[in-house]
Order: C-alpha cells, then sequence, then structure tokens
C-alpha cells in the first residue's frame, strides 16, 4: 500500500481536507498522513464543510513535516506551492505534486466549499494513480 504525505504551509485548511477525503475514499487502498511547513490547528471552518458532506475530521491534528521522514513516504503532494520550500529528500519522492490551491483562509464559506470539492477531486484521481 502506497503512503502518502499531504503538505500545506500551516497544515490547518487544505491538507486537512485532503488527509479525510484520502483516509475516507482510500481507506485500504492507500495510507495517508498531513502536516505543514509549521504546525498550527485545524481550522474550525475547515472541520465544518468537512462534516457537511459526512467526513469527520474533528480529531485530527496539525502536524508539522520535520516529525517525518522522507523515507517512509511513496507520494507527497503539497497543497499549496509550497513545493519550492521543501527539502530535496521530500520532492524526490516517488510520486511528487504541487497542486498550488487557493487557502480559503479569510474568505467566506463559499471559497471553504469550492476549495474542498477541489480537494475532492484531485484526491480521487490520487487515489486512482496510486492504485493502478
Amino acid at each position: 500500500m502506497k503512503k502518502v504525505m499531504f503538505v500545506c504551509k500551516k497544515n490547518s485548511r487544505r491538507s486537512q481536507m485532503a488527509e479525510g477525503f484520502a483516509k475516507t475514499l482510500g481507506e485500504g487502498k492507500i495510507t495517508v498522513v498531513s502536516s505543514g511547513l509549521a504546525s498550527s490547528h485545524v481550522d474550525p471552518m475547515t472541520v465544518e464543510v468537512m462534516a457537511e458532506i459526512g467526513i469527520d475530521i474533528s480529531n485530527q491534528s496539525s502536524k508539522c513535516l520535520s516529525d517525518f521522514n522522507p523515507e517512509d513516504f511513496d507520494a507527497v503532494i503539497s497543497l499549496c506551492g509550497c513545493g519550492v520550500n521543501l527539502p530535496e529528500a521530500w520532492v524526490s519522492r516517488e510520486v511528487f505534486a504541487d497542486w498550488q490551491l487557493d487557502d480559503p483562509e479569510g474568505h467566506g464559506i463559499d471559497t471553504f466549499l469550492r476549495v474542498r470539492d477541489e480537494v475532492k477531486e484531485r484526491v480521487i484521481q490520487l487515489i486512482k494513480d496510486l492504485t493502478i
């Protein structure tokens, strides 16, 4: 089973959504963790928009990328364009992608919903690509 690391700046919104989708939609197909260049907190609005579609991420926590070893992961996905700031060991994994999704921080619910749906589409495709 492929191990996936989703990484973002603060591991508060986009990477938390991706982790929630991947754990739910990829259960039994991939294993997944998310982290940030720095850890912070899981945004309550992120928990809310995921709960709206039946995915409970209220028990997820914000983690720092430096707490993990790149060698433990097959795929590394940046959700914020932070790939340029990642150490070489992270971007040289078997699969690396930089999705560059908008950060919904400071925006209204419509932005959170749009970003959530974009994350879902990409996670579905990633699961397909990793399990072929």
